[in-house]
C-alpha cells in the first residue's frame, strides 16, 4: 500500500512538474513574442530595408535557412490522419520555422489531378490559414510564410478559371486582354492565400519539337515583352507594395530555354552572346522594368555553363545590366540536377555552394541542396553574408506581399470570385481572340438554315485539352458541346472519334500508351459510317497534352521528332476528304502542325491550340459567325521539320533552298484571316530623315472593306537596309489590333524610338549606326508595304 501511495505521488509530481516546465515554456514564448512586437520589422511604417535588415540581424542560422529553402515532398508529414494540419508535428519537423511552401493546393505524391482531385478553396485556405497561424504565433520571430502557385494560364488548381493556353493567348496580339486575365488569375491565386506564382513564361521559342512551345508567347522577342510585360501587370498590378488580389510573378525561365539542342527540353542552349542580348534576353528586361519581382533560372546550360550556376548570367545580365532586383528562384530540383544531369560536380554541397554565390535564393521545391549550407558555411566555403544576400531577397517579398500585416485568406472570398461570371466570360472573350483562321474556301461561316445534318468528328471533337499546368476546372465545355448549344434542335448533329490518340497518360503521368492501328481504323471506318451522310464535316484533330508536353525527367517525355499527326489522324482526314463533303478542320494542339496535305485538301483550316474551359463556345460561335475570328500566328509554322530553325527573323543568308522543296513556310509569322476583308495603306513618315536618338511617327490607313465588323493586326517591321554587323531581315518592332465595323477607316499610329534601330555592335556595345532602314507594315510578316527612313549622325 505504501508502495502505491509512492508511485501515485511520483506521478502527480510528475505532471506538476510537466505542467511547470509548459508554463515556463508559454511564458517564455510570449515574453519573446511580445519583445518581438515592438521590433522595427514588425512596423509597416518604416522603410523596406530598414524592416529587413532588422529582422535579418535577429534571425539564427537555421531561421535563415528555413527562409531559402522550402516544403513539398514531406508536406503531408505535416498532416494528422484526417489530413488537418499537425502543429506539433510543425513544431518537431521545422523548429525553425517554414520559409517556404510549395503549392500548397496539390496533394503532393498522389499524381495527376484528373485521378485525385487537388484541394478545394476551402481546403486550401484553412491548411494556408492554419501553417500560417502557427508559424507567426509559435515561432520565435513569427515570420510568415510565402507560399507559392502555378499559373501559366490560369491558377492550376482545382476548380479555378482556365484561361486560354499561352501559345493561344499570343495568338490574340491583345496586350490588354492578357493583362486583365492574369488580374483574374491572380485574383484567385491570392483568395487562398498564396502570394507568388511561377509563371508567367517570357522563353522566346524558336524550335516546334520542343514540348514546351505551347507555355510561350512565340518566336518573337518584340511580342514576348510586351505580352510578357502585359501578363506581370496583370499578376502584380503597377505599383508595390502588393494590391490586396496582387501576386507577385515569376519570369521563366533565365535563359535560352526556348531553342534547346534537338528541340528536348533542357538541351543545352548553342546559342552566341549576340542572339542572347538580341533575341532571349529582351522579354526578361522588359519585364523587369515592370516590376517584376521573382525570375527562375533555366535548367539548360549556355557555353558550357549551367544557368543556376551562371554568374554572368544572374549576376552581370539580370541584376547589373537588367537593374533586377527582386529574388532567384531554382526551378524544380536544378540545383540538385548539377550534379546527376549536369555532371559538373559529384559533391551535392558544392553544388548548393555554387548556386548560392551565381545568386539563386530559394532551392525549390524542398531546399534540399540548400539545407547543406550550415556545413558549407562551417567548412569556409560560404561566408555568412552569402547567405544573408539570399535570405534579405526572400524576405523583401514577404514584406512587400503584406504578409506580416496581413497573412490569412478568407474562405468566402476564396469561393466568391473563384471561377465567377466575370472570370467565364472572360475565358470567354480570350478563348474567342485566341482563335486563328489559316484557310477558308468561302465555306466559313457555316449556315445552320443551310444544314440539315452536320459530322462533328475528330479526337478532339468531344474532350477538351486544356495544356500543360492545367488542373480541373468547375465546368469544360466540348467542341461538340458548343456546337450543340449552339444549334440546338435546328441541325441533326452526328459525331465520331474517329482516331484515339493514346490509351493511358496525361500531362502528369510519366507513361503514355498510344492506341493500337488495328483499333483507330475500326474507328475510321465507324467515323465514315457516321459522316457520309452529313452535309458538312467539321474535323477536330491535333495533339494532346500527354503526347507533346514538357519533358521534365528522362522517364517523362514530351518532345517531338515529327511535326506531324499523332497516330492515324492523317488516315481519318483522307477518309473525311474522299467523302467529298465541305470539310473544315480545327485543329486543338499546343504545337505547331506541318501538315500541308490536309490544309491543301481542307475547305477551311482553324487554329484553335488550347483555348480554355469556354473553348467550345468560342468555336461554335466562329464557325456560325456569331464572332469573326482576328487572332494571328506568334510562330512560323513550318511546311516541313527539315526546314527547321524556321522563324521570321533570319538573317539574310537563312534559307537558300532545298533540291525539290519549298523554303516558304507553310503558314508565316503574323498571319491570320478574317470573314471580313481589310485594305492598309502604306505606311507614312513624320519625317524620312531623321538624327540618330531621334524619334519617328509612323501612321497607316486601315479600312474594313467587307461587309462585317472585324478585327485586324497592323503589324510593324523594320529592316536595316546594310549594316556592320548581319541582322534579321525583319523585326517586328510594333502592333496594334483594330476593331473597325464594315465600311469604317481608321489610322493607327505609331512611334519608333531608339529600341527600334539599335542594336549590338562588334565590339557588342549598343547602338545605332547611321543608314537606311525599311519601316515595313502590313496584315502579317510577308504582306507588307514599305517605306524608306534615313538615319543621320
Amino acid at each position: 500500500m505504501a508502495s502505491t501511495h509512492c508511485q501515485q505521488g511520483a506521478g502527480r509530481l510528475g505532471r506538476n512538474l510537466g505542467v511547470l516546465i509548459a508554463t515556463v515554456l508559454v511564458a517564455a514564448g510570449a515574453s519573446a513574442q511580445s519583445r518581438t512586437d515592438r521590433a522595427p520589422y514588425k512596423d509597416p511604417s518604416l522603410p523596406l530595408e530598414q524592416r529587413v535588415q532588422d529582422l535579418l540581424g535577429r534571425m539564427t542560422l537555421e531561421e535563415k535557412i528555413a527562409q531559402i529553402t522550402a516544403v513539398w515532398n514531406k508536406k503531408n508529414d505535416l498532416l494528422d490522419a484526417q489530413g488537418k494540419f499537425n502543429p506539433e508535428a510543425a513544431t518537431r519537423l521545422y523548429p525553425a520555422g517554414i520559409g517556404h511552401f510549395t503549392r500548397p493546393s496539390d496533394r503532393q505524391g498522389v499524381g495527376s489531378p484528373f485521378k485525385t482531385p487537388f484541394l478545394d478553396e476551402r481546403e486550401t485556405v484553412e491548411l494556408i490559414n492554419a501553417i500560417q497561424r502557427h508559424t507567426i504565433r509559435n515561432t520565435r520571430l513569427g515570420i510568415p510564410v510565402l507560399f507559392h502557385e502555378e499559373g501559366l494560364h490560369g491558377y492550376q488548381a482545382r476548380g479555378a478559371t482556365h484561361f486560354p493556353q499561352s501559345i493561344a493567348l499570343a495568338s490574340s496580339w491583345d496586350p490588354a486582354l492578357l493583362e486583365r486575365v492574369f488580374t483574374v488569375v491572380a485574383r484567385e491565386i491570392r483568395a487562398r492565400g498564396s502570394h507568388l506564382v511561377l509563371a508567367p513564361v517570357v522563353d522566346v521559342a524558336r524550335d516546334p519539337r520542343w514540348g514546351r512551345i505551347e507555355e510561350t508567347y512565340g518566336e518573337d522577342p518584340y511580342l514576348v515583352s510586351t505580352l510578357g510585360v502585359a501578363a506581370v501587370q496583370g499578376f502584380q498590378g503597377k505599383t508595390l507594395p502588393l494590391g490586396k488580389d496582387r501576386v507577385f510573378a515569376t519570369l521563366k525561365h533565365m535563359t535560352g530555354h526556348g531553342q534547346p539542342e534537338s528541340g528536348t527540353n533542357v538541351g543545352p542552349a548553342n546559342i552566341s552572346e549576340r542572339v542572347l542580348r538580341e533575341v532571349f534576353f529582351p522579354p526578361f528586361q522588359a519585364a523587369v522594368a515592370a516590376n517584376a519581382q521573382a525570375v527562375m533560372a533555366s535548367y539548360n546550360e549556355i557555353d558550357g555553363v549551367p544557368s543556376h550556376v551562371n554568374r554572368w548570367l544572374l549576376q552581370d545580365i539580370l541584376r547589373g545590366e537588367m537593374g533586377f532586383k527582386g529574388a532567384v528562384v531554382s526551378d524544380y530540383f536544378a540545383i540538385k540536377e548539377l550534379i546527376d544531369v549536369h555532371h559538373t560536380t559529384t559533391d551535392p554541397i558544392a553544388a548548393a555552394v555554387r548556386a548560392l554565390k551565381a545568386g539563386v535564393a530559394s532551392d525549390l521545391p524542398n531546399g534540399e541542396s540548400y539545407v547543406l549550407l550550415p556545413k558549407a558555411l562551417a567548412e569556409g566555403r560560404i561566408q555568412q553574408a552569402d547567405i544573408d544576400k539570399a535570405v534579405a531577397d526572400m524576405l523583401r517579398l514577404k514584406f512587400l506581399a503584406g504578409l506580416f500585416e496581413a497573412p490569412y485568406a478568407d474562405v468566402k472570398y476564396a469561393q466568391k470570385i473563384t471561377d465567377n461570371a466575370e472570370a467565364r466570360a472572360l475565358a470567354l472573350e480570350a478563348a474567342r481572340k485566341s482563335v486563328v483562321l489559316l484557310k477558308n474556301d468561302g465555306v466559313l461561316p457555316l449556315r445552320a438554315d443551310g444544314l440539315k445534318t452536320l459530322a462533328v468528328i475528330g479526337p478532339n471533337a468531344a474532350r477538351v485539352e486544356l495544356g500543360g499546368y492545367s488542373n480541373v476546372p468547375r465546368r469544360v465545355v466540348t467542341l461538340l458541346d458548343g456546337i450543340k448549344a449552339k444549334l440546338g434542335q435546328r441541325v441533326n448533329i452526328v459525331s465520331a472519334e474517329g482516331v484515339r490518340l493514346t490509351e493511358k497518360g496525361d500531362w502528369y503521368e510519366d507513361e503514355v500508351i498510344r492506341t493500337k492501328r488495328e483499333d483507330n481504323l475500326e474507328r475510321i471506318e465507324e467515323a465514315v459510317k457516321v459522316a457520309q451522310g452529313a452535309d458538312a464535316i467539321v474535323l477536330a484533330i491535333g495533339g494532346s497534352s500527354a503526347l507533346h508536353r514538357e519533358a521534365w525527367a528522362k522517364n517523362h517525355l514530351g518532345d517531338s521528332l515529327t511535326l506531324g499527326l499523332t497516330g492515324e489522324q492523317n488516315e481519318l482526314a483522307e477518309a473525311m476528304f474522299a467523302l467529298g463533303k465541305p470539310v473544315i478542320v480545327v485543329l486543338i494542339n499546343g504545337q505547331p502542325l506541318s501538315i500541308p496535305s490536309v490544309v491543301e485538301k481542307a475547305d477551311g483550316v482553324i487554329e484553335a491550340w488550347y483555348l480554355g474551359q469556354e473553348g467550345g463556345t468560342a468555336l461554335a460561335d466562329i464557325l456560325f459567325g456569331d464572332v469573326n475570328p482576328g487572332g494571328k500566328l506568334p510562330v512560323t509554322i513550318a511546311r516541313d521539320i527539315g526546314q527547321l530553325p524556321f522563324f521570321y527573323n533570319q538573317k539574310p543568308s537563312a534559307h537558300r533552298g532545298y533540291h525539290f522543296g519549298s523554303k516558304e513556310p507553310l503558314f508565316p509569322f503574323g498571319f491570320g484571316l478574317s470573314y471580313t476583308t481589310f485594305e492598309l495603306g502604306e505606311p507614312k513618315l513624320s519625317s524620312a530623315r531623321i538624327r540618330v536618338g531621334d524619334t519617328v511617327k509612323v501612321s497607316v490607313d486601315v479600312r474594313n472593306t467587307g461587309r462585317l465588323q472585324g478585327d485586324e493586326v497592323v503589324q510593324l517591321y523594320v529592316r536595316d537596309v546594310a549594316s556592320s554587323i548581319t541582322r534579321p531581315v525583319k523585326e517586328l518592332k510594333a502592333f496594334r489590333r483594330v476593331t473597325l465595323p464594315h465600311g469604317a477607316a481608321t489610322t493607327v499610329e505609331f512611334t519608333l524610338a531608339r529600341e527600334a534601330f539599335a542594336y549590338w555592335n562588334e565590339e557588342m556595345k549598343y547602338m545605332i549606326e547611321p543608314g537606311e532602314f525599311s519601316i515595313m507594315t502590313g496584315p502579317n510578316s510577308v504582306d507588307l508595304k514599305s517605306a524608306t527612313l534615313t538615319i543621320t549622325e
